[in-house]
């Protein structure tokens, strides 16, 4: 933070104060907020980094407010509305246990501000505090507004000396509608991404893949058992772009019910936390007669996660699998085994290796390793991830699910790794 000489001790502690309250007050994955300076004069810009910090047991999806509708209310009781847009990169975004991720926003100090405000954020409990006088003589505003709120421009009478805002700005407080609840329930689950190669002829793999919570806990901080539990649904298909028909080779369909927790357990520093999925699986490629493929299986995962100090996690996932009603293809575990191998290594907002093996019966194996790197770090500076898969062995289909395949390489896009 940017220090003014001329600002008494007295009131330079006040606003430390104030700033050390707004972050003690956000933890449990709240979202903090500072300013960029403690002292700015009307017109200048100014900047608000909001930080997300996820210290809850599972991961979080959040998505940014577009604009913060601020509230700025000098020593005199007077409260002047203006709008603070989102400079940094908006959308949904998914913060793993023990991560974090940052945001910007900048506003105009509205021309009608004099003195010491108390800036507050509608709709949130931060309070930030920017002295806009020249002398620094300003006194904190605490009482309650002794004048009508009004918006940035008609305080001076002159619109044209601040940004126009929109002629309905909505309170950030409002209630959120039926889309909003639905929207929060639904977060990653396995990786999303469309690749293609040329082995044998052009063709595609893609999946996607989400995951559905039951249950909205009252408490993100300390979820009941029953507020774990989650619908899940993945889809897998091999899609020939080299044939004149352009025909779907197979397409798997997994929908799953599973508990799971991210941090079932986390060491003193946080650096080590462990993990534990568990549920059923359900796999089908959706054909009848000859090409029918179905099975169904019960697992358990435990997940070791080390977090590096220089910014990255180390995941090790092995999934247990007892298979039942396997009808179709009773010999399915002797090519895929009862064990995915997982392992991944992810950097915050930087590349994502991750790794997979199987070992089914007398040497029948299967290696996947994929690599990730976030395609806002390029010139393209979009969303999602460059993605490289190399797929080796046996189950690239579930329709052939005992034919071992070539090594494959294959490019494209994810957009979750």
């Amino acid at each position: 933070m940017t220090c003014n000489t001329r600002i008494p001790s007295r009131r330079l502690a006040l606003l430390i104060a104030v700033a050390t309250v707004l972050f003690a007050s956000s933890a449990n994955a709240g979202m903090s907020y500072k300013l960029d300076r403690s002292n700015a004069r009307a017109g200048e810009t100014v900047r608000i980094t909001g930080l997300l910090f996820n210290d809850t047991e599972n991961a979080l999806v959040d998505v940014a407010a577009k604009e913060l509708v601020l509230q700025w209310r000098g020593p005199e009781g007077k409260v002047i509305r203006s709008l603070a847009y989102l400079r940094s990169a908006g959308g949904q975004v998914n913060v793993p246990v023990n991560n974090f991720v940052k945001f910007a926003w900048e506003a105009v100090v509205p021309t009608g501000v004099t003195g010491l405000q108390a800036v507050h954020i509608e709709g949130e409990s931060a309070l930030l505090a920017l002295d806009t006088s020249a002398s620094g003589s300003g006194a904190m505003a605490g009482n309650a507004a002794l004048a009508p709120v009004v918006d940035a421009g008609t305080a001076t009478g002159n619109m044209q000396l601040d940004p126009a805002l929109p002629k309905k700005v909505a309170q950030a407080a409002s209630q959120p509608s039926p889309f909003d609840n639905f929207r929060n329930a639904i977060t990653p689950y396995e990786p999303i991404y469309f690749d293609v190669g040329n082995k044998d002829g052009r063709n595609a793999r893609y999946q996607v893949s989400f995951k559905y919570r039951l249950f909205n806990p009252d408490d993100p901080s300390k979820p009941e058992f029953e507020d774990n539990i989650y619908l899940g649904y993945t889809q897998t298909a091999i899609w020939d772009l080299h044939s004149d028909s352009h025909p779907f080779v197979d397409t798997s369909f997994k929908p799953s019910l599973f508990w799971r927790k991210d941090a079932l357990w986390q060491s003193k520093d946080r650096d080590v936390f462990l993990g534990l999925a568990s549920g059923v699986e359900h796999e089908s490629n959706g054909r009848s007669g000859n090409e029918s493929r179905s099975l169904n299986f019960a697992y358990i995962q435990p997940e070791f996660n080390y977090r590096f100090d220089g910014g990255s996690t180390l995941t090790f996932a092995p999934r247990l699998k007892g298979y039942f009603k396997v009808d179709n293809n009773p010999d399915y575990a002797d090519y895929a085994g009862h064990v995915d191998w997982k392992l991944r290594w992810a950097q915050d907002n930087g590349l994502v290796l991750t790794g997979l093996y199987r070992q089914g019966q007398r040497g029948m194996t299967t290696g996947q390793i994929e690599a990730a790197w976030p395609l806002r770090r390029t010139f393209l500076n979009m969303n999602g991830y460059f993605h490289v898969q190399y797929f080796r062995g046996y189950g690239e289909t579930l329709l052939g699910y005992n034919h071992k395949s070539a090594p494959q390489v294959r490019v494209g896009i994810s957009l979750v790794p």
